[in-house]
């Protein structure tokens, strides 16, 4: 009995040991992350979603589509922001795009997903609820003071560096057979329209409804333009930063005026800093859904597309201080929430429906990589030489100026973050948003007349 008992400890101890080991692996597989999600809880979802696709169980609506593109965005936005180089670029809103747009071109997307996307992407128009909260969001909660001192302050760079940007892609554009159409509407205006969804988007709207042309067609001829303008962007970034290293004269170090009298404007406090409050986010979906309905209604009476308007709306609203201080922070948390959680899913969706492959591989050449570049470093190099003359440290006002060619708020993170400017951030959403959104207004205006 006792040599029965002795043979049993070991494989008591066998057992303890494989518990041990298999909790141990299972805590390790926890602790790795896709996105927010444990790997293990990702990959059921994931299986889950799969399954129910391949056996055509997928619900072809709100629901399905939803899933499709958070599980396929959650991972490929991930990705993107773990790839060295890549992740300095924009690698999260690239992979989400032109990865779905290659599966689709390969046929790696089965029916029922794709279903499932165009739902949620067209039928539930999930596409126009984003533009209209990135956009109300994004301008209602700036803060005023930034908003107006900031931008008294960046006009004329902004100004300088944005024709100098226009005459310089003109100018190359015409030198590689580009016509000035083609060049300002297709190259220039998607680089310094203020990213993708407060930018690009609205921008297609406004040029869908004004040409008549399906807004799935323009989406992939403008999106390449944003994307390479960002990168341009970026690199330049890093290069005035060693530059500012070796000659520090040149830089404020993050101050961009030499006085230092925009220390009221970078110590302004804005709606990050206020509570997250549910019911007043649940009213900013309310006031973005309304101002789009007030855009679309005042469209056939003043004759600019109602995307447009929606943006001057709401940046008279804001300029004029009479929108309640509580429905601005309910649609600022509304819109850092969407912008947060639902942009890389949504780029899947403009992957799979509007950005074919063959479209984007036919749009960018040798002569179309040199405009978008040109583009970028025109701006930029204005704003390094205006900041000279205007009292501000040439290299803070060149990468200020240079975030006017970034991927919206995106962009401008990967500006800063390229040049360690941080600090520089209100500013920087002046030159995106008000420079952006100013862009697209002026664009849509024009091409109207055009035609």
């Amino acid at each position: 009995m006792s040599l029965a008992m002795k043979k049993e400890v070991p494989n008591s101890n066998l057992s303890g040991n494989k518990e041990i080991s298999s909790s141990s692996i299972f805590s390790k597989l926890s602790s790795v992350k896709v996105g927010v999600l444990p790997l293990p809880l990702y990959l059921i979802l994931a299986g889950i979603i799969f399954a129910a696709s391949m056996y055509g169980q997928l619900p072809a609506d709100m629901i399905g589509g939803f899933a499709v593109i958070m599980v396929m965005g959650i991972l490929l936005g991930d990705i993107g922001l773990r790839v060295p180089i890549l992740k300095e670029i924009g690698g999260p809103a690239i992979l989400a795009i032109l990865v779905p747009s290659t599966m689709v071109f390969y046929n790696l997307i089965n029916p029922s997903a794709l279903k499932a996307i165009t739902a949620i992407m067209k039928t539930s128009n999930f596409l126009y609820f984003y533009i209209s909260v990135l956009v109300v969001g994004s301008i209602l909660g700036m803060n005023r003071k930034v908003l107006v001192q900031g931008f008294a302050r960046m006009f004329v760079p902004l100004i300088v560096g944005t024709a100098a940007a226009i005459s310089a892609g003109l100018l190359v554009g015409t030198l590689f057979g580009y016509s000035i159409h083609r060049t300002f509407f297709y190259i220039i205006i998607p680089i310094v329209g203020g990213g993708i969804g407060e930018g690009i988007l609205p921008l297609s709207l406004g040029y869908s409804a004004i040409l008549n042309i399906p807004q799935e067609a323009l989406i992939g001829q403008l999106i390449p333009a944003a994307v390479i303008g960002n990168i341009v962007a970026i690199v330049c970034a890093g290069l005035l930063k060693r530059l500012g290293e070796k000659k520090p004269e040149l830089t404020g170090n993050g101050v961009l005026v030499k006085t230092g009298d925009d220390s009221e404007i970078l110590n302004a406090k804005g709606m990050a800093d206020k509570p997250i409050d549910f019911p007043l986010m649940g009213a900013g979906i309310l006031m973005a859904c309304a101002f789009f309905i007030f855009g679309k209604v005042a469209s056939p009476f003043i004759g600019i597309p109602g995307a447009i308007i929606m943006i001057f709306a709401a940046a008279i609203v804001k300029y004029l201080n009479i929108m309640p201080a509580k429905m601005e922070q309910g649609s600022f948390h509304l819109y850092k929430f969407v912008s947060s959680s639902l942009t890389w899913p949504l780029m899947v969706g403009l992957g799979v429906l509007y950005t074919p492959l063959k479209d984007v591989i036919a749009t960018v050449t040798i002569g179309y990589l040199v405009v978008c570049a040109s583009v970028v470093i025109a701006m930029i190099s204005s704003g390094y030489f205006i900041g000279r003359f205007m009292n501000m440290y040439p290299i803070e006002s060149a990468i200020v100026t240079g975030c006017h060619s970034g991927l919206g708020g995106t962009g401008d993170v990967a500006i800063l973050s390229a040049s360690n400017r941080m600090e520089l951030m209100p500013f920087a959403q002046i030159s995106t948003r008000i420079g952006g959104a100013s862009m697209i207004v002026l664009a849509t205006i024009l091409i109207k007349l055009w035609h």
